[in-house]
């Protein structure tokens, strides 16, 4: 099916808005990048910050090692290291170039700042709000919606910036996603110029393999990748594709969450999304001895159709946002397979219809097993679907089709989970 060049640009920019380097997990980075832009804005060290923050970021900072740190959690951690030593200019990689010795010194800032985190009760899933003061003089800094959105900076009581936006007139990302569908990502993977997207992707691969690399070579977390990998070596679990691309995902993971300096591509404001878009693909394509073309192709696919199913789900909730890009990952498997689109739209219907009821309690090593978990559901729906064997609309929430079922997936999110999130965040901080 042929698509207009608006139509290809449009998608082009939700690719590039979508898929960016990070180092770390990005909710203490959003922290540390709020802390430093106030810093910055003061013109020096704070003595004192208020830090205010919605229920989700609270949830995933609690229990995630902030890169860099020496090991160090928490939201404190995260503001102190942007405010010492952070770089505001290279967004979500604030604090990729922070040393042992700025160690030293933020641990000691930590010590004599007064810090105040408040969780500030905001419909907005995602906000982060820094006061800094020192002296007579203030500093105000507000992101909203996305990890980088500034949306309000304030000098000493004089407004320099004020978006006024709000959850009824800003959608969670800058680029229109309503020309978004299961097949037009599905025509587009066929039929784009390669070269539009293989710088893209050649990053993704280059940076999401290597921490995945890392994972399943050294200790992290609970190290369910290489354990995984340990179990097939010894006999215990078969030496098959659906294991190694599990263990793959995985590992890359272990070692993000537990603080692992290296940088990822994220996908939809999130590493372990981006990792599970991504990993499981390369892993498989490469077993299977696919081209690099058809490589990028997949990996086209299995980016965007997280990023179609995550808009409907919002940047933060109840619902795991590694579900979203296992979907995507079994529509790209079964896109590799040479299946039709019928059977890639399937594909991801089964992978919603069985794990949608995964839910995400925050940033930590947990979150490599419930992406080992996403991966086997995606190899078991692409296998199904490939025999069409399906779920059909009415078998709970499955739709009538995969858009019914994305927009089912969505209200299960934003709607059905809402009080899912308030009992999660209340029993984590309890």
């Amino acid at each position: 099916m042929p698509t207009d060049k608006n139509t290809i640009t449009k998608v082009l920019e939700i690719l590039r808005e979508e898929i960016v380097p990070a180092q770390g997990c990005t909710e203490p980075i959003a922290i540390a990048l709020v802390a430093a832009k106030a810093r910055e804005v003061l013109g020096e060290l704070p003595e004192r910050i208020k830090i205010f923050v919605s229920g989700n970021i609270i949830k995933n900072v609690k229990s995630v090692v902030v890169p860099n740190s020496g090991g160090m959690i928490g939201i404190e951690t995260a503001a102190a290291m942007g405010i010492v030593a952070g770089d505001c200019k290279k967004d979500l990689m604030v604090i990729s170039e922070v040393t042992e010795q700025d160690m030293v010194e933020v641990r000691e800032y930590l010590k004599k700042v007064s810090i105040e985190t408040v969780h500030e009760k905001t419909p907005v899933k995602l906000y982060v709000r820094v006061e800094a003061f020192s002296g007579d003089k203030s500093a105000l800094v507000e992101v909203q919606y996305l990890h980088t959105n500034l949306t309000r900076v304030v000098k000493d009581g004089r407004v320099l910036l004020d978006h006024g936006f709000s959850p009824e007139n800003f959608n969670t990302t800058q680029e229109d996603r309503s020309i978004l569908s299961v097949r037009l990502i599905y025509d587009l993977a066929k039929s784009i110029d390669l070269e539009l997207i293989r710088p893209l992707f050649e990053q993704v691969i280059e940076l999401n393999t290597t921490i995945a690399d890392e994972g399943l070579q050294n200790t992290y977390g609970v190290n369910i990748g290489s354990s995984i990998v340990k179990n097939i070596e010894q006999g215990i679990y078969g030496d098959d594709i659906r294991n190694r691309c599990a263990s793959y995902a995985a590992a890359g993971s272990d070692a993000r969450m537990s603080g692992c300096p290296l940088p990822v591509m994220t996908t939809s404001g999130s590493g372990n999304q981006g990792m599970t878009a991504s990993l499981p693909v390369i892993k498989y394509a490469r077993m299977k001895n696919f081209s690099d073309e058809q490589l990028i192709r997949a990996l086209f696919l299995s980016h965007l159709c997280t990023v179609h199913i995550k808009t409907q789900v919002g940047r933060l909730s109840a619902y795991c946002g590694a579900m979203c890009a296992a979907a995507g990952v079994s529509g790209a498997i079964t896109f590799l397979l040479g299946e039709d689109y019928a059977t890639v739209a399937h594909a991801i219907i089964n992978t919603l219809g069985n794990i949608s009821g995964v839910i995400c309690d925050g940033a930590k090593p947990s979150c490599a097993m419930k992406i080992a978990t996403g991966i086997y559901a995606a190899f078991d729906s692409a296998t199904l679907a490939s025999y069409h064997k399906d779920l059909h609309g009415g078998d709970g929430i499955v739709g009538s089709d995969v858009e019914a079922t994305i927009r089912n997936i969505g209200e299960l999110a934003s709607s059905g989970m809402k009080q899912t999130d308030e009992v999660i965040l209340k029993i984590m901080t309890s």
